[in-house]
């Protein structure tokens, strides 16, 4: 929620406005167009934000056919295992960290919150990972 609006519900809630101007007042704020200087938000307006994170691999088999796998994750599942992540007990979530840096992976379970992960969502738009190994293996990682 912006700022603006969060001032006009404080004011409807304080009764220093009526829910008719605190409409009429959020209405206003909505149909505001953006600064002319502001090319990145009107970008960012025309863009529609990732829902997927897309993982694409073409293989071969011993007889040399195409293998495919292809996994797409819905990003609110990764928002909800963050979520769940902090109903993991301390122990539990010590003993995965140790193990995770045991195997050269330097990453704190307690450290994810859905801030960090709303910033990485936010750049997962321009995350595009292409890994092909001489003509046999193919990954791809995109979002869509």
């Amino acid at each position: 929620m912006n700022e603006n609006r969060m001032k006009i519900l404080n004011m409807l809630a304080q009764g220093q406005i009526t829910p008719d101007e605190a409409e009429r007042l959020i209405a206003a704020l909505e149909s505001e167009a953006p600064p002319a200087g502001a090319s990145g938000a009107s970008e960012q307006a025309s863009k529609p934000k990732p829902k997927y994170v897309r993982v694409v691999v073409t293989d071969h088999n011993k007889h040399g056919d195409p293998v495919n796998m292809n996994v797409r994750v819905p990003l609110g599942m990764l928002r909800a295992g963050v979520k769940l992540t902090g109903l993991i007990p301390k122990q539990a979530r010590d003993r995965v960290n140790a193990a995770l840096q045991q195997d050269g992976v330097p990453f704190d379970l307690s450290e994810i919150t859905s801030d960090n992960l709303d910033e990485v969502i936010a750049h997962l738009d321009e995350l595009t990972v292409d890994v092909e190994e001489k003509g046999k293996t193919k990954v791809r990682v995109f979002c869509e």
